[in-house]
């Protein structure tokens, strides 16, 4: 006659219960003062926009004078044209800039890990653009570059006998996506020239000996060795340029119609030219939705590339 033994889950041990040591507790308390403000720095004005997006909230009216509408908000944003043409401009702005900066700033990254005479202050004319407030920028490209009479452009193209071209009014978008290209490359730049000095510059020796030329050192050497610090450049741009406005408010107005129209914009436009705070919070809760989509597949992405050069 067998005996049949007890069943597992009677035979193993009960896990430990992980105490908290008082230093962990003291830690936190002390963290709390700091942690509470930033929740409600965060949480507070997000609650705040998503209240009035449900509701008809004009600046104009008296105060308390608003009612619930719901979805309706959402509704007249989505079948607006300027919706939908902000999102393409976003898009196309967001995407130009991202690919000028990664591509600009890995060229001048190998340009820049070379030695060569003057380094340090051509290092420094090309951080400079950085440190340039947005109004600034926006106003030295347009009255110093893009200027159609006395600009810098204009009167290269009179020189050499081309119309001098009114950017502003013929390409407002393509203007915006070289001052913010512009203020953002030296950004790119910084990170992937501190990422380059970390590079093994034996295993470059190794390969120059084996016969590689620069451009294959360069592609099989260089650019995997830049990918995790391109992805740290794409992120945090992309954060930042999202908000874009200050160049926009300055030159274009987001014109000529809404060709230079991005969503961060369109806000601006619905809740302070037209008085609409309930539409342009409707607006800003889908621009976010609409940012933290694009996030999470960009995330993946890069987690997926991390994971694979690990």
């Amino acid at each position: 006659m067998s005996v049949q033994s007890p069943p597992a889950a009677l035979t193993e041990a009960p896990a430990p219960i992980q105490k908290v040591e008082p230093a962990e507790k003291w830690r936190r308390l002390l963290m709390a003062p700091s942690v509470v403000p930033l929740l409600l720095w965060m949480v507070i004005p997000l609650a705040l926009t998503i209240y009035f997006s449900f509701i008809h909230y004009s600046l104009e009216s008296q105060a308390g004078n608003f009612s619930f509408v719901g979805l309706q908000n959402y509704q007249f944003l989505w079948g607006d044209y300027r919706f939908l043409t902000a999102i393409l401009n976003t898009i196309i702005f967001l995407v130009s800039v991202l690919v000028i900066t990664v591509v600009v700033g890995v060229l001048l990254a190998v340009l820049y890990d070379q030695d060569f005479p003057g380094k340090n202050i051509a290092m420094l004319l090309v951080i400079a653009p950085f440190f340039v407030m947005p109004t600034v920028t926006a106003q030295i490209w347009d009255r110093l570059f893009m200027d159609p009479i006395y600009g810098v452009i204009a009167q290269f193209l009179q020189a050499i006998g081309i119309p001098p071209i009114d950017w502003l009014q013929s390409y407002p978008l393509l203007s915006i996506i070289i001052m913010v290209s512009w203020e953002w490359i030296p950004f790119s730049f910084l990170i992937l020239v501190t990422a380059l000095k970390s590079l093994d510059q034996e295993q470059k020796e190794a390969a120059a000996i084996d016969g590689a030329g620069s451009f294959t050192l360069f592609r099989r050497i260089v650019l995997p060795h830049l990918e995790k610090a391109i992805g740290v450049v794409v992120m945090i741009e992309m954060i930042f340029l999202l908000s874009i406005f200050a160049e926009i408010f300055t030159t274009t107005k987001g014109g000529p119609g809404d060709a230079s129209t991005t969503l961060a914009y369109l806000v601006y436009s619905l809740g302070i030219n037209q008085f609409d705070a309930g539409i342009a919070s409707a607006g800003g809760i889908l621009a976010v939705i609409l940012a933290n989509i694009v996030s999470f597949f960009l995330v993946r992405m890069l987690a997926k590339n991390l994971r694979q050069n690990a």
